[in-house]
């Protein structure tokens, strides 16, 4: 039986500021353990298990949008074989919670936060934990993150560097992740979100609620190598194009 519409917009405004409490209360707790655990010695060799937990959390956050029949999210192509082997993967950025879509389906994945999300100790503790890496020192950055991808973990980057900009399709593309694939020696792998406009996106206050339900699509659509003598900004402008005819399918 179809809920009728007004009595469903009564419900969803509710059920939206409920959803933010629960990942903000459940974030809360995680960084609370990640903050005891940055005091012991070796933290490192808990990384990985802290991004694990993070992919799961993230994964649970999906099931939990689903089930208070807010957000139903689709995973196209995000196949074990497609996922193999480490691998610096983008994608667009329509909204607020497109991180947490990608990083519920990636394995051992790393992503590049704002240093001000770092030093946040709300947030900072568990992606300091999990070897998260802060956006402050370019070329400084493009070499580390290199170098933890060559020690087999994935990276996560949204080349436009901000939320797509109200009515374009696609922000201008950074080149930075084809630095890092190209010194890390791993594929480029293209991520498409598709996403309704009003899904949190640039400039959208987080407690105003979209109109739900809304069905957002998250679609490997595949590796991306670079070919001889190509350069950085060569492959992020096919990249690019290759993202906008995604889009416009």
């Amino acid at each position: 039986m179809t809920t009728p519409r007004p009595l469903y917009r009564f419900y969803q405004v509710p059920a939206c500021w409920l959803s933010w409490f629960v990942f903000g209360a459940v974030g809360l707790m995680l960084n609370a353990v990640c903050a005891v655990m940055l005091l012991f010695p070796h933290r490192e060799r808990r990384g990985r298990a802290v991004r694990a937990m993070i992919s799961r959390l993230f994964r649970a956050w999906a099931g939990w949008l689903h089930a208070v029949r807010l957000i139903y999210v689709e995973w196209v192509g995000f196949t074990p074989e497609a996922l193999a082997g480490p691998a610096v993967y983008i994608s667009n950025h329509p909204g607020l919670l497109d991180a947490t879509f990608v990083l519920a389906r990636l394995p051992d994945a790393i992503c590049i936060f704002k240093p001000e999300i770092i030093r946040n100790p709300a947030l900072g503790p568990a992606a300091l934990m999990g070897g998260y890496v802060s956006g402050d020192s370019g070329v400084d950055l493009i070499r580390d993150v290199a170098e933890r991808i060559a020690e087999g973990r994935s990276l996560l980057i949204f080349p436009e560097g901000t939320r797509t900009a109200p009515g374009a399709k696609l922000n201008p593309l950074k080149p930075g992740f084809a630095l890092i694939a190209t010194r890390a020696r791993v594929p480029v792998r293209l991520i498409v979100i598709r996403a309704p406009r009003d899904l949190v996106p640039k400039g959208w206050p987080w407690w105003r609620a979209p109109d739900f339900p809304m069905t957002v699509e998250v679609e490997l659509l595949g590796d991306l190598l670079a070919g001889p003598g190509e350069s950085a900004a060569e492959l992020t402008a096919r990249a690019g194009r290759q993202i906008s005819v995604a889009l416009a399918r």
